[in-house]
């Protein structure tokens, strides 16, 4: 569920300063969500991290994955970056679908990662890497509650 005080938190980022890319996705002229792509400024200021938001009414109808797929080359092209990584919550199938679809690359399934909502659950690693801007089609992760190809 995204509360008021998540709108508050993003807003306070998107127009802080920063080398993050946060375009909006629009459709039919309403905002309907946005994405991330925030490289740190530290040792890793080369990796950056990627994040995505959608309205659900939007939700299923591949306009994710033709925005993600559509920032990424802007992403690399506009930064230093090497590479960039998705971190998807291993209860999140929908999400997983979107770098997989893509064509980031699965790396690595991240135990005991992320405490969401009291939860302790999985963080699904997919990656893009600059020198592979075809990437292939990712083999969808089956994380450890689903009984893990990754262990």
């Amino acid at each position: 569920q995204y509360t008021l005080n998540d709108a508050r938190c993003f807003i306070a980022r998107a127009t802080g300063s920063s080398h993050s890319l946060r375009p909006a996705i629009e459709v039919q002229g309403e905002a309907a969500g946005g994405i991330g792509i925030h490289p740190p400024n530290d040792v890793h200021h080369r990796t950056a991290d990627t994040g995505y938001r959608l309205a659900e009414v939007y939700q299923g109808k591949g306009i994710l994955t033709a925005a993600v797929s559509a920032v990424v080359p802007v992403a690399f092209d506009r930064t230093g970056i090497v590479r960039i990584q998705a971190g998807i919550v291993s209860n999140n199938p929908a999400s997983m679908r979107v770098p997989e679809n893509c064509g980031f690359v699965g790396e690595a399934v991240q135990q005991n990662a992320v405490t969401k909502h009291g939860v302790v659950m999985e963080d699904v690693l997919y990656v893009w890497f600059r020198n592979e801007r075809s990437q292939r089609r990712a083999e969808p992760f089956q994380t450890p509650n689903t009984r893990s190809r990754f262990r």
